[in-house]
């Protein structure tokens, strides 16, 4: 599971999401990528999964690439406990992801391996996405 090393802070505000990608928008490594198209959270387990279906589908030809990395700590109390005492234990990691952002993506395999690896991948994601290539962006 992907989670950082180290943290200055263990909790952090959940913060405001806003705006279109500015930096992370183009697809630097591969051939292929996928374009989140809403804003939201994508936990470490949902990358996790995409990055498993990408590769089972290709069979560990060509090459993904996770652009996306899950910094962000979210808490949650224990059910059944007062409104009191704080604010509860550090329950995972998510990556806070704004339209426009890359996802993933993927190079080495012909263009309709690829379509259909970042098609599973899309499905594991908790938001709308598009396949994107090089050089439409």
């Amino acid at each position: 599971m992907l989670q950082p090393k180290k943290r200055k802070y263990q909790k952090e505000f959940r913060g405001k999401m806003g705006g279109v990608a500015s930096s992370n928008n183009k697809i630097t490594f591969g051939e292929y990528g996928l374009k989140s198209m809403e804003n939201g959270w994508v936990n470490a387990r949902e990358i996790e999964a995409a990055r498993r279906a990408m590769t089972g589908y290709t069979k560990r030809k060509g090459r993904v690439w996770l652009k996306i990395f899950p910094h962000k700590p979210y808490t949650q109390k224990s059910t059944n406990s007062k409104m009191l005492g704080g604010k509860g234990a550090v329950e995972g990691y998510v990556a806070v992801v704004i339209p426009g952002t890359i996802l993933v993506e993927i190079g080495g395999v012909d263009e309709r391996t690829a379509k259909e690896a970042l098609r599973l991948a899309a499905h594991k994601f908790s938001l709308k996405t598009k396949f994107t290539t090089r050089k439409e962006i």
